[in-house]
């Protein structure tokens, strides 16, 4: 399995079914992705220290344009020209943006989030599925049994889990291992998971 995109993907084959890699945010809202958050600047001529929420920065970088925003629906994200960039700290890159030419200006963007269209993205291979794709999944059991929909994936070492929340608003955590992942359909947006003692329990 690989992980392929700037939010990292769910990536599955018939050998290791389910593995997921990936950051904890990364949600499509209003066709729009997040990508990075701004968290500093680099120098003094206007260059934007942004982690990444993904494990693919070549894809920021590569983008012509990015929204800078509190939020990825926020109407008065703005729209800015990419100029360049490169490698940064680990987990950061360093961009540089149109308009922007100096540190007190990057100052003033400190804590936006850098967003762009989700279709953007690269096409994944069969197989393979960006975070955003999931959230809003419903999930049940190989048996039947309904867990709910797919609302945040959370980072967390070993495996990433699905956080889950029924018509209850009662929670539920699935580790997307690989024996527990049996079935992902994106046309019927439904996420069917093995018939374990426990998984399906609310926190």
């Amino acid at each position: 399995m690989r992980s392929a995109g700037p939010v990292r993907a769910l990536c599955r084959d018939e050998s290791r079914p389910g593995r997921l890699r990936g950051h904890w945010w990364a949600v499509m809202l209003q066709e729009r992705i997040v990508l990075g958050e701004v968290v500093g600047a680099h120098g003094l001529h206007g260059q934007l220290r942004v982690r990444i929420t993904g494990d693919a920065p070549d894809h920021l970088l590569a983008a012509e344009f990015v929204w800078l925003g509190r939020t990825a629906t926020d109407p008065e994200a703005r729209r800015y020209a990419v100029r360049g960039g490169g490698a940064g700290r680990a987990g950061e890159v360093r961009m540089r943006l149109e308009g922007v030419d100096a540190r007190p200006a990057v100052e003033g963007l400190i804590g936006l989030l850098v967003s762009t269209p989700a279709d953007w993205l690269p096409a994944l291979p069969d197989g393979e599925f960006y975070w955003y794709e999931l959230i809003g999944c419903q999930v049940q059991s190989e048996s039947g049994t309904p867990a709910g929909t797919v609302r945040e994936i959370w980072e967390t070492g070993a495996h990433d889990v699905l956080m889950v929340e029924d018509e209850e608003g009662l929670r539920r955590l699935i580790p997307t291992a690989a024996e527990l992942m049996k079935e992902i359909d994106l046309e019927r947006r439904r996420i069917v998971v093995a018939d374990l003692p426990g998984l399906l329990e609310p926190i």
